[in-house]
């Protein structure tokens, strides 16, 4: 698969990284086979977080690699911390330290390539946050920090104290809901398209060498569904099958092929558990769809050019 650096962090890194938060829903052997497909097919970098299954996710995946050194040293793992669900969000040092511990120990490993602080905390006080982030980098349970649903200003205001740079962020970000692109597109523009809602966050990651990682690739709405085969996107769905069929791939391939053609080199997370599915992801590191073929894609969703 083709790979890209994860920001500064000088780390190569698959194009694409799997998501783990539905791998609580497979059988055990179901889970090993899933892991090892994605391996096997350079897919070796995998997204969990400390909520996926309150934990159970990051457990069931460890029995699923088969974690042991020579295993550990094949694969890249990332996970979050700092949502309580249901509770509140949380960004303290204690919160942040106690929530890695818990982490590294379900996933059976000494430590963390990426660390992202989840949904941002409105009481976060960023000077706890870069000591949570120095003891575990010095403790050499984290060798790599970023964040995800941040704006450009959260950022900024974390890197004011921090030693070591922002490496990722993750970002909801598909063909049905692309307003950081769709606002880039309609500057100066009295329309509701131009609404800046994100503060530049898509220009500003690449101004400063931050990853952006898409999640919910194929969904519309928040988690209101997948958009491929949906009759609320029938013209979408006609250009997909379209330009599947010329390359003599899937539907899916061409929506992660969507993605990866934008310039600002974006690292996808899948959400399937379903083998074919995760192929036809992956392959799409193979295609470079035109440009003709981005805009017409883009246009059939309902995004308008001005």
């Amino acid at each position: 698969m083709r790979q890209i650096v994860l920001g500064k962090s000088g780390l190569s890194v698959p194009t694409i990284a799997v998501g783990c938060m539905r791998i609580n829903g497979l059988g055990e052997k179901e889970a090993a086979d899933f892991v090892q497909t994605a391996i096997e097919n350079g897919a070796n970098f995998f997204d969990h977080a400390d909520i996926y299954g309150r934990g159970e996710c990051e457990k069931i995946f460890a029995k699923a690699v088969g974690m042991c050194p020579s295993v550990r040293e094949k694969i890249l793992l990332q996970s979050k911390c700092g949502i309580v669900p249901g509770k509140m969000f949380d960004f303290s040092k204690e919160h942040i330290l106690n929530s890695v511990d818990g982490i590294l120990q379900r996933l059976n490993t000494e430590y963390l390539d990426v660390l992202l602080l989840h949904r941002p905390d409105a009481l976060v006080e960023p000077e706890e946050v870069a000591e949570a982030f120095s003891v575990l980098k010095q403790a050499g349970k984290v060798r790599h920090f970023g964040v995800s649903n941040q704006n450009p200003m959260q950022m900024q205001l974390l890197e004011k104290y921090m030693r070591m740079p922002i490496v990722a962020n993750q970002l909801q970000l598909s063909i049905t809901n692309a307003t950081m692109i769709t606002s880039g597109i309609n500057v100066n523009m009295e329309n509701a398209s131009a609404v800046n809602r994100d503060g530049g966050v898509l220009d500003f990651c690449r101004l400063n060498d931050i990853t952006i990682q898409p999640w919910s690739p194929f969904q519309y709405g928040f988690f209101e569904g997948v958009f491929i085969g949906s009759d609320k996107y029938p013209e979408l769905n006609a250009k997909l099958t379209e330009i599947a069929q010329k390359y003599n791939v899937s539907e899916t391939t061409i929506v992660m092929a969507w993605l990866l053609r934008h310039p600002a080199k974006f690292m996808p997370i899948t959400g399937t558990m379903n083998k074919q599915r995760l192929l036809d992801c992956i392959r799409a590191s193979e295609i470079t769809l035109s440009r003709e073929e981005w805009y017409e894609i883009y246009k059939s969703a309902g995004n308008k050019l001005p």
